[in-house]
């Protein structure tokens, strides 16, 4: 097994960067992302513009970046009218664009001289992001572990065996959900992972548990690097931090959205952002014990840059 993905990074910094939301940089540039798709869709009509989105994190600061894969499954491509090769042809397209964006960053010997080389983490969504109904915001799927196991697996060992550094299970909002993908963990053990959760408040997932018990049920996994929370709402990280701090010596992985909230029945967000309480927070995040901190939903390019601006100086957090 390769080392830990994170080490020299958090050796160095003390702190990681992630990017943030890779939806949030297309949609700036132009880019429409109202299929059920979503951002994967581009992975077909528009690659050039998701490396473009990724140099563009990785421009700002970003340590890591996050490929287009959150919405793209077996399942989604199949209802798009791909076969299983075609599929499994995007999903490796998806690492092989963040691994060429990084490659053209790090040919510039300026940023090789200033910076570490970046990571990139392969998405892995859950069960609710397939079915694009803003299921994942509600945790309930009608469905049992079987079928989330058989949704999961394919697309997990394919990820698994590219370039990717880490797999970034993120925005599970089930413990069932979350116990599965633990589970199929097992069946890639030289894949690291990191797995997030998203809250529906400052203690529980959408399906009501409490997220203390459910890093618990995951603690064990031997090749889970970083365990915490995204998607989720600025106000509720620091009681989510303390309450993922309490249960795991893991890593802990905290990239939360812009502040406003997704309205599932009009496919947008509603609300007023954080702004710069959002980069303000992130310090006290730091401070509480999240070592790899980033962005969701509505968070992009210029924040990451004022995020790495006000944690690096600060990155004293060993």
């Amino acid at each position: 097994m390769k080392p830990n993905p994170l080490a020299r990074h958090l050796e160095s910094q003390g702190v990681v960067i992630l990017d943030g939301g890779l939806a949030t940089a297309l949609e700036a540039a132009g880019h429409m992302l109202d299929s059920a798709l979503w951002s994967a869709r581009l992975l077909l009509d528009a690659p050039e513009a998701v490396r473009a989105a990724h140099l563009a994190y990785l421009e700002a600061g970003a340590d890591v970046i996050t490929t287009a894969s959150y919405q793209a499954s077996f399942e989604g491509f199949a209802a798009a009218g791909l076969g299983a090769l075609a599929a499994e042809s995007l999903l490796r397209r998806s690492v092989d664009l963040a691994v060429e964006a990084r490659r053209a960053f790090w040919s510039d010997e300026r940023n090789r001289a200033n910076r570490l080389e970046p990571i990139v983490a392969a998405s892995i969504g859950p069960y609710g992001a397939f079915l694009a109904d803003g299921s994942e915001y509600r945790g309930r799927y009608l469905v049992g572990r079987q079928a989330l196991a058989e949704f999961h697996r394919r697309r997990l060992h394919v990820l698994a065996d590219t370039q990717a550094d880490v797999l970034a299970i993120e925005k599970v909002p089930s413990v069932e959900e979350a116990e599965v993908l633990a589970e199929l963990l097992a069946e890639v053990p030289h894949a690291w992972a990191w797995m997030t959760f998203s809250c529906r408040d400052g203690k529980r997932l959408w399906d009501k548990t409490r997220i203390a018990d459910a890093v618990r049920r995951v603690e064990g996994v031997a090749n889970m690097v970083g365990v915490g929370v995204n998607c989720t709402a600025p106000r509720h990280v620091a009681s989510l931090v303390a309450e993922v701090r309490s249960a795991t010596s893991k890593t802990i992985v905290l990239y939360p959205n812009s502040g406003e909230t997704y309205d599932a029945a009009s496919h947008r967000w509603v609300g007023r952002p954080a702004g710069s309480e959002w980069v303000e927070g992130a310090r006290a995040w730091a401070e509480q014990g999240a070592r790899v901190i980033g962005g969701c939903c509505r968070v992009g390019p210029r924040a990451i840059r004022d995020l790495r601006d006000e944690l690096m100086p600060r990155a004293q957090w060993r």
